[in-house]
């Protein structure tokens, strides 16, 4: 039996795919702790392992993150990239680092963290971490040579100019887009006795889980060799949730099911619930919102139903296109279950999730978080009847059911904490097909 602390940020999309890594090391016989917010401490306590709460560290309900730094909301596009960047993920590293070593005072553990925890990846440079794991939530961000920077929202071009507007990008995303985060990231690693590095998402040189398939990223000649694709890292959402009362309605129904989703980060309903509705509202479909009925002004159309939670993992089976800003663990659900994409999202990770949807060939990017009606209708009868779609969705979800997320993750995890070595691919070339 080993010992693991995962440690994620306080948000939904950071801590369920740690979640199920929890489960099933704690299946596994493995003694587990969890450190994230205290919002989650129900649901690291049902995973069967044990929660350490943020106490230096800031606790906050990412269902409010205007409460929880303010100014943020009056911020769009790369400035609230930036100020994520500084107020999430940097300026809560002291406090991390200081919870950490605490915790492992007292409970000496591998630890697996998510890939902006970068309280751990501090501490592994150090020294003070002899087996240290990633666990991505999202599209890979790490640095290339063969793809833009991660947050800039740019699609790769494979040509000797497209490497060397990549060459180019990254400097000016350094040294200009994201100075002032670096400014504050470094000032930090000085701190702690470290050289300055750039901030990025960053992969740990021990083992890094990718919860996707090569099929569903841009391929590159350097990824390195601590990365491992696993497989969607999907939770069960459908224990102990209070169906509506119109659920068999969509189980049973004969129409297209779309579902409208807009996550637990971004939640402003006029940015895309409310368009969706109206779009859809005329088409031979059934759509399923995921808002509060309460917000919306007058009645929903004769085609909607509305309901603040669905469980994925009961409805994709019957969906036929799924509607969103963006969320990774929304699109992972739908590709699992081979249900095409449409996406507007501009905030978060949310532009580069888009822009693999396009790339991949398995929905349609709206790159907005604004579409108008048509934009929304034109794309949802796109994904609805497109046959290159079709198929490239067929596609992926064939490759993704190949992978068994939690078991290939946690055998990897036990070959890091057994061995306190870099767990490494093998040779040859990443399959990155299939690419339109």
């Amino acid at each position: 039996m080993a010992s693991f602390l995962l440690c994620a940020h306080p948000i939904t999309g950071h801590v369920n795919p740690g979640l199920v890594l929890a489960r099933e090391l704690v299946d596994r016989g493995h003694e587990v702790r969890f450190y994230t917010g205290q919002k989650f401490e129900s649901k690291v306590d049902a995973a069967g392992a044990k929660f350490e709460p943020m106490t230096a560290a800031p606790d906050y309900d990412d269902r409010d993150y205007d409460e929880a730094f303010p100014g943020r909301g009056a911020l769009k596009g790369i400035s609230q990239i930036k100020f994520d960047f500084r107020k999430i993920f940097i300026e809560p590293v002291p406090g991390q680092i200081s919870d950490l070593r605490e915790i492992l005072s007292r409970f000496p553990a591998t630890v697996v963290s998510d890939p902006g925890f970068a309280g751990a990846k501090l501490m592994y440079e150090l020294g003070e971490l002899d087996s240290w794991a990633v666990f991505n939530i999202s599209v890979l961000g790490l640095p290339s040579a063969d793809v833009p920077p991660f947050g800039l929202g740019q699609l790769p071009d494979y040509s000797p100019l497209g490497r060397w507007k990549n060459k180019a990008l990254t400097f000016v995303a350094q040294n200009l887009v994201f100075r002032s985060v670096n400014k504050v990231m470094n000032k930090i690693r000085a701190e702690v006795g470290l050289k300055p590095e750039p901030f990025s998402m960053f992969a740990s040189p021990m083992l890094h889980l990718q919860p996707s398939v090569p099929g569903l990223e841009y391929p590159r000649n350097d990824l390195p060799a601590s990365v491992h694709f696993v497989g969607p890292l999907l939770p069960t959402l459908s224990a102990d949730v209070e169906l509506p009362q119109w659920w068999d309605e969509v189980m049973h129904s004969v129409k297209p099911v779309v579902i409208v989703t807009q996550g637990t980060v971004a939640t402003g309903i006029d940015e895309l619930i409310i368009p969706a509705l109206d779009a859809l509202s005329d088409l031979d479909v059934l759509v399923v919102a995921t808002v509060d009925p309460d917000l919306l002004s007058g009645e929903l159309p004769a085609n909607a139903r509305a309901t603040t939670f669905v469980p994925f993992d009961k409805i994709m089976s019957k969906a036929a296109v799924l509607v969103t800003n963006g969320g990774y663990g929304g699109v992972m659900f739908a590709l699992s279950h081979g249900v095409p994409v449409v996406c507007g999202g501009t905030t978060e990770d949310k532009p580069e999730v888009g822009n693999r949807i396009a790339f991949s060939g398995v929905g349609v990017n709206l790159k907005t978080n604004r579409p108008t009606t048509k934009a929304i209708r034109d794309a949802v009868q796109t994904a609805l009847t497109d046959g290159d779609i079709s198929t490239n969705v067929e596609k992926i979800a064939d490759r993704l059911s190949n992978y068994d997320g939690p078991r290939l993750a946690v055998t990897l995890l036990e070959e890091l904490a057994e061995t306190k070595r870099p767990v490494l691919r093998g040779e040859g070339q990443i399959d990155w097909a299939p690419r339109r």
